[in-house]
């Protein structure tokens, strides 16, 4: 409860220095929105219907209350509430997040114990490699060579766009394969190399010694004893990194021409629409909080001595 209370004050902070960089950003939204051909006093009337004109701190008092009780106001630009269009991207960008997630653990957890388990071997260098070319390589130029070889050369994936999840679902899941191996290569490469050094130093730890002395095979040993204690770092890891995977996806769905959150962002963004670019924003911060929430949640399960209360 005390570090929620912590996250809800950094939650508050974070929103106001938020408010204050974007409406410090160069470029008026009434004038973007009229052209530069306009009147002034379009431009005025227009800045007085959205509220652009009221002072700085009335706004954000104003944008504040409408994110505590749900009401996000509504676009400049396409004048829809922007609850409505963040959802919407959502059920893109949400999918391709956990998508990417499950890919990067699936082959970075298996791959840094084998590499783990034997130093040296063939598989410890297969995972130094995969290491160090997913974190040297931006995930938009992986999505580019995906979309080169995999989609247009060997024909097996879309190259891009989204038919959506109600029309065919079989499509729709096929559509985000590539985008998500774009995003969980580099993740799965950090992955890799935390695991690795993890599980290293653990099999040094005493009680792992020990439970060889007395017989323990090396597999059991590994499975039963050092890998689940290598897991705190692992888990710190994956934490910081699902924040990261989120705000990739800005390229990465504009390299696919997915209709997600990072797409929106972007199209937000070039339109100067304040009121999208600040719940964007925010809405990333919630998740990084939310996220750090689990993973305090999950040390608890890893390692008991966290849940003894003095």
């Amino acid at each position: 409860m005390r570090r929620a209370a912590g996250y809800l004050f950094v939650l508050l902070v974070t929103s106001f220095l938020i408010f204050v960089l974007i409406e410090a950003a160069p470029g008026d939204p009434a004038e973007i929105m009229l052209g530069t051909s306009a009147q002034p006093d379009t431009v005025a009337a227009l800045r007085a219907e959205l509220g652009l004109d009221r002072p700085m701190m009335v706004r954000y008092a104003s944008w504040l209350g409408g994110v505590i009780t749900g009401d996000l106001g509504n676009s400049y630009t396409y004048g829809t509430p922007v609850a409505e269009l963040i959802g919407d991207r959502l059920a893109v960008t949400v999918p391709l997040t956990l998508l990417a997630t499950l890919l990067a653990i699936g082959i970075s957890l298996p791959l840094g114990v084998w590499a783990a388990a034997r130093p040296g071997a063939v598989t410890d260098g297969v995972a130094t490699i995969f290491s160090q070319f997913g974190i040297a390589v931006p995930n938009f130029w992986i999505g580019l060579l995906l979309i080169l070889f995999v989609s247009l050369g060997l024909g097996w994936f879309p190259a891009g766009g989204f038919p959506g999840w109600g029309d065919d679902f079989g499509k729709a899941f096929s559509a985000l394969i590539l985008p998500a191996i774009s995003l969980a290569i580099p993740q799965a490469a950090v992955l890799t190399r935390v695991t690795r050094a993890a599980v290293i130093e653990v099999t040094h730890e005493d009680f792992v010694r020990t439970a060889r002395a007395k017989g323990l095979g090396r597999n059991r040993a590994l499975w039963l004893h050092t890998v689940p204690n290598a897991m705190l770092p692992v888990v710190t890891m994956l934490g910081l990194q699902i924040p990261f995977l989120i705000s990739g996806a800005v390229l990465v769905e504009n390299v696919f021409t997915l209709p997600g959150i990072g797409t929106l962002a972007y199209q937000a963004l070039s339109q100067r629409d304040l009121i999208v670019i600040q719940n964007v924003v925010l809405m990333f911060a919630i998740i990084v909080i939310i996220v750090n929430l689990i993973v305090d949640g999950l040390y608890a399960v890893l390692d008991p001595r966290l849940r003894t209360h003095k």
